[in-house]
């Protein structure tokens, strides 16, 4: 009897010793967790043997118990690397097909040959389909798919209002043959201009140019006209119905035509005594003009020659508003000059939040979401079944998956552009290596001295 329980220990020990050393070789692992091995002593009696006298028959080994504590989080370059803070694990699929899910803490992620993203056993990691503001489509697992990085560029928008503020200087000097003789290409004709970038619906780039002439002060005072250009080639200023904008001003008098060299046609801004902007031509709902249609003759790439542009002064009749121009004793200065268009975007980059929502940036500036990564839990890892490369499988131990949002709930947060390393303790596992030697040393010397004593009792003569 005393061999086998030597025996047993011998193999407890050994299994202690196998533990601690897996533990020790994947101290550099990233995403791994270390186990620990559990023991328990073996005891039997029969029925009629006494308790008081009855040895143990030794110990066996119960369990090898994984431990999911938190691993120390390393910081990278690489977006795509991901850790996880708190409870939760990614969840992969081998194929994009695959219902075969895994689970995992490693998160060494990265673009494979189709823009999918994927670990270093390319398996591809899940996430939950977002709506357009972001916002999680489903948070089940089975709606779950594949993150894929789209190629395809950012479309481009084209533009339909640019916002326009700045001061025109107060007694400033008017151009006696303005506005019949306007010529954008003769500086002379006009006192100031300023230009913006705007965009058709291919995405191509335009100059549109304003143009700022003082109307004469004892005819028209505190009024300047506008007219406006794009690529060089002057535009009309229209009302909403499309129509030419016939001259005079907003409780004046006509004052002659307002039209520059070539009948371009423009509009006018009308100040009071303070330099607040009361009123303009023409009296637009919103409070800015749009200009004609730009036709093909300014759009020649085959975009859409129907675009118009509202040039908008955000006027505010009622009283003075930071928004609109001014005409105060100062210099001409333009405070803010805006579009809505979008020129064509490339990708530039990838953004991944706290809450796994992962965001396209590209070069026009926007962003667009593209899935969130899902998180998974269990009511027990330790159930979880280890099948290798760092990775889990659900079992009957384990419950269900339960798949949710990074940050809600029991879930832990993600970090990009890091990674969880091993939560194994190096100088533990030395300790317990050796404890572990010195009870297969202890175990060995028991079953050395039951060797002996048989060995003596054989040599009885």
């Amino acid at each position: 009897m005393s061999f086998n329980i030597a025996l047993s220990g011998l193999n407890a020990a050994q299994k202690d010793l196998d533990v601690s050393s897996n533990n020790i070789a994947n101290v550099n692992t990233v995403g791994f967790k270390e186990s620990r091995a559990e023991f328990v002593d073996v005891y039997a009696s029969s029925l009629l043997s006494s308790g008081k006298t009855k040895v143990g028959d030794g110990v066996l080994t119960a369990d090898v118990a994984q431990q999911f504590s938190q691993g120390s989080i390393q910081f990278t370059q690489n977006a795509l690397d991901l850790a996880i803070t708190g409870n939760g694990f990614f969840a992969v699929v081998p194929e994009i097909d695959s219902l075969e899910t895994t689970y995992t803490r490693a998160g060494q992620f990265k673009l494979n040959d189709s823009n999918f993203i994927v670990n270093s056993n390319g398996q591809h990691l899940l996430g939950f389909p977002v709506n357009a503001d972001g916002t999680s489509a489903s948070v089940s697992l089975s709606t779950t798919e594949p993150i894929r990085v789209p190629t395809a560029s950012g479309a481009p928008q084209k533009t339909s209002e640019v916002d326009i503020r700045m001061n025109l200087p107060a007694g400033d000097s008017y151009i006696s043959s303005a506005p019949g003789n306007f010529d954008p290409d003769d500086p002379l004709t006009f006192n100031y201009s300023t230009s913006v970038t705007i965009f058709d619906s291919l995405g191509d780039s335009h100059i549109m140019t304003y143009y700022f002439v003082k109307e004469d002060p004892s005819v028209s005072p505190n009024e300047w006209l506008v007219f406006a250009g794009v690529d060089g080639t002057p535009i009309n200023l229209e009302d909403p119905n499309g129509d030419a904008v016939a001259d005079g001003r907003v409780g004046g008098s006509v004052s002659g035509p307002l039209s520059g060299a070539g009948g371009v046609i423009g509009g006018r801004l009308v100040f009071d005594s303070s330099g607040d902007f009361i009123s303009q031509l023409p009296d637009l709902a919103s409070g800015g003009f749009v200009t004609e249609q730009f036709g093909s003759g300014i759009l020649a790439n085959g975009a859409d020659d129907t675009q118009t542009v509202e040039i908008d002064f955000n006027l505010d009749p009622l009283q003075p508003n930071p928004n609109e121009p001014t005409q105060f004793a100062s210099n001409f200065e333009v405070t803010a000059l805006e579009q809505d268009g979008l020129a064509v975007g490339r990708l530039t980059g990838i953004d991944i939040g706290i809450d796994g929502l992962l965001r396209a940036t590209y070069s026009n500036g926007t962003s667009a979401p593209l899935s969130r990564i899902a998180l998974v839990n269990f009511a027990n890892e330790q159930g979880l079944s280890q099948i290798g490369n760092t990775s889990w499988k659900a079992s009957i131990s384990s419950g269900e998956a339960l798949a949710g949002e990074a940050g809600s709930g029991t879930f832990g947060t993600i970090n990009s552009s890091a990674l969880e390393s091993s939560n194994v303790n190096l100088t533990t596992e030395l300790i317990d290596l050796i404890s572990a030697q010195r009870n297969f040393q202890a175990n060995s010397r028991a079953l050395e001295v039951n060797n002996t004593i048989n060995q003596t009792i054989l040599q009885i003569r």
